[in-house]
């Protein structure tokens, strides 16, 4: 059996779902990291191919391995796909051989942005995950704009982060690095801007202090720069493409616990107040204390980001794979060569979201070419205490000449 097993690949799935007779749903077993990547794409999957029968399992059966190289590793058709997190090897473009897969193989199904954890804090779906932790649906903290200022101010840092593992500098420049310069020190949920005035310090050391040790990223960055803007990082977005766990961890983590401790103390005097005597206040701070759960649980599980444009961007790519029966001919052809054709990438006109990159990167050198970048528009979103918006919105420093 253990032979027998090892031996599994695409065609085995199809010959195995054709015995279920022309009426059943063609089946096709999906691969992912680990049991955390489970839901999320089973939720991707079932929405964009209903037709067909998937298996979501880890990327081995015999052992309790995990990771994305173990699930690419596997014998990838039609019938059996990887569904992986896109890290840096999206934004690479086939400079390693695993971001050649990544990006090249029909047969795998990546995020897009850094990881799934980054899809869970979109800044779209922020406020409701503090919902879900507090049940108190009060707003006292902008996550739009705040992420809005962040990337505006981490886009090029992220951009010098991204060259470094490119043109193999990542030593002295890792994601690590990157993490402990953008992270939040000091929460001041009143006082937004004072946080975006930290980081944007720290962030124009750091930009500085590369310029002066790679000198000869000045023919390559802003190339580098314009092809990640092409993808769909712009400067708005820089954090869905950071590194999830430090996105989380290192940023948000510290913002969320503020605001959600907030919110349940605010609903926890509310029920102390309203109370009519001890005994009902005991059992209505017990019933809210049972009903209450972490944030990080809340992130986790949620699926508010089904609604955002990235999402939609995974579902429409999943759709393309499996525009009819995922053993058709063509695939076939495509699976034998290892290679992947335009022709395999029929988009709909209901799939027009999968050109969120071609969108933003038109609206990016649209504000680009203008002398200063306008934030009338979102002054509105910020509340009165956030300071100035030029100071908020705005790098301080060109990125693509020496800091003095």
């Amino acid at each position: 059996m253990s032979r027998l097993s090892s031996h599994l690949n695409s065609a085995y799935i199809a010959a195995a779902s054709r015995l279920e007779g022309r009426a059943a749903r063609p089946r096709a077993v999906a691969y992912v990291e680990s049991y955390d990547d489970i839901l999320f794409w089973r939720d991707a999957l079932s929405e964009a191919a209903p037709h067909v029968q998937f298996e979501v399992v880890l990327p081995s059966r015999l052992t309790l391995g995990r990771g994305k190289k173990i699930a690419l590793a596997n014998r990838l058709g039609p019938h059996m796909i990887a569904c992986v997190d896109a890290d840096y090897d999206f934004l690479m473009q086939g400079a390693t051989p695993t971001s050649e897969m990544v990006c090249r193989s029909p047969y795998v199904v990546h995020t897009f942005v850094y990881a799934i954890e980054n899809l869970q804090c979109h800044a779209e779906v922020l406020d409701r995950v503090c919902v879900m932790a507090t049940l108190n649906d009060r707003v006292i903290f902008d996550f739009r704009a705040f992420l809005t200022a962040f990337s505006r101010i981490v886009h090029p840092l992220l951009v010098w982060n991204v060259w470094a593992y490119r043109y193999g500098f990542f030593t002295q420049f890792s994601l690590t690095d990157l993490a402990r310069t953008v992270e939040v020190r000091e929460v001041q949920l009143y006082h937004p801007e004072r946080m975006i005035d930290d980081l944007r310090r720290r962030v124009n050391r750091q930009i500085a202090a590369l310029q002066r040790r790679f000198p000869q990223a000045r023919a390559t960055y802003k190339p580098l720069r314009d092809e990640m803007v092409r993808l769909g990082v712009t400067p708005e977005t820089a954090y869905l493409y950071m590194r999830g766990h430090d996105l989380v961890d290192v940023v948000l983590g510290p913002i969320l616990s503020a605001v959600c401790d907030v919110l349940r103390r605010e609903r926890e005097r509310e029920i102390t107040k309203l109370a009519c005597h001890a005994v009902q206040q005991q059992n209505e701070l017990a019933a809210y204390r049972h009903a209450v759960a972490p944030f990080e649980e809340m992130l986790r599980k949620h699926t508010a980001y089904h609604a955002t444009l990235e999402f939609r961007r995974i579902v429409a790519a999943v759709r393309a794979l499996f525009v009819d029966d995922p053993g058709a001919p063509a695939d076939e052809s495509s699976a034998a060569e290892g290679e992947f054709s335009s022709t395999d990438a029929k988009f709909s006109a209901a799939d027009v979201d999968f050109a969120l990159p071609a969108v933003r990167a038109a609206l990016y050198n649209k504000e680009s070419s203008a002398e200063g970048v306008d934030t009338t528009e979102l002054a509105g979103t910020l509340s009165p205490t956030a300071g100035r918006l030029s100071e908020m919105f705005e790098p301080g420093e060109d990125w693509d000449t020496e800091v003095d």
